[in-house]
């Protein structure tokens, strides 16, 4: 299979520190991490930090040899009033050197204060292309809640209309919240399909149960047979959520990254 870029979101590590993370991230045999800057969730780095902070992060992942590909920066994007907050994210994303920056349409753990019609939410998204410019970004749509299924995405990415404003498939929000299965749904909106959530999904549709790669029932194998007949070389950034009880420990965390580095070497990727 062609080498793509394949990394773990940091957000694995929800409730553990950012060293944590990028430990069990290496330790693993990964090269790459998704940064997690989730106002309210997971607050790995976050502008409100302090220099010196960011920079034992920057450190941190030099010295396991982790590049820092993409960050999760979740905002309301229908609410105006968030956008100079996006904004800020975006800085923080080029401060890491970070080529993506990862949002829903709503904010992903804060209860949305606005919603808005596809029109409006494309101006908003719009507004933010000048900055996404400005610090060599792409924004990456995150299919969840009202709007996680790939054809209500690409409404919304073809209404930009920018390179720069592309959709992350995650492969188990769109049957957690948008109720298909993905090796189906991601025939709809394959061609503007820049990175992938990397999620399985195990237990009823509803039930917040989102375990180690391979151990759910989501079928990776025909999305990437998909993705490599249509050339689609995007990123992947595995994603491991576990069940509302979360994990029981760091072990845990540790043991379900490793055990999703060996699911997708056995898929033929290299890491």
């Amino acid at each position: 299979m062609n080498k793509r870029i394949i990394g773990v979101n940091s957000n694995c590590y929800h409730g553990f520190s950012i060293e944590e993370s990028l430990e069990g991230i290496a330790a693993a045999g990964f090269h790459y991490v998704e940064l997690t800057a989730t106002k309210g969730w997971t607050e790995h780095v976050f502008p409100d930090q302090s220099f010196e902070r960011l920079c034992a992060v920057k450190d941190k992942m030099e010295a396991l040899g982790l590049i820092p590909f993409s960050m999760s920066g979740h905002c309301n994007l229908m609410d105006p009033q968030r956008l100079p907050d996006f904004v800020m994210n975006m800085r923080l994303a080029h401060f890491f050197g970070c080529d993506y920056i990862v949002s829903s349409i709503g904010e992903a753990h804060l209860e949305d204060l606005a919603t808005s019609s596809n029109e409006p939410l494309s101006d908003n998204i719009r507004n933010l292309l000048p900055s996404l410019e400005k610090y060599g970004l792409t924004l990456v749509l995150e299919l969840h809640g009202d709007h996680a299924t790939g054809s209500i995405m690409k409404e919304i990415v073809d209404l930009v209309g920018s390179p720069r404003v592309k959709i992350n498939y995650d492969t188990a929000n769109c049957v957690f919240y948008g109720n298909v299965d993905a090796a189906q749904d991601i025939d709809t909106c394959l061609s503007d399909i820049a990175y992938l959530h990397l999620k399985d999904k195990a237990g009823a549709r509803n039930a917040w149960d989102f375990p180690a790669l391979g151990d759910g029932y989501v079928d990776f194998p025909t999305i990437f047979q998909k993705l490599e007949q249509a050339k689609n070389h995007a990123p992947f950034s595995v994603e491991i959520e576990f069940t509302q009880a979360g994990p029981k420990d760091l072990a845990e965390v540790n043991e379900a990254v490793c055990k999703s580095a060996d699911y997708l070497r056995a898929h033929g990727f290299v890491l």
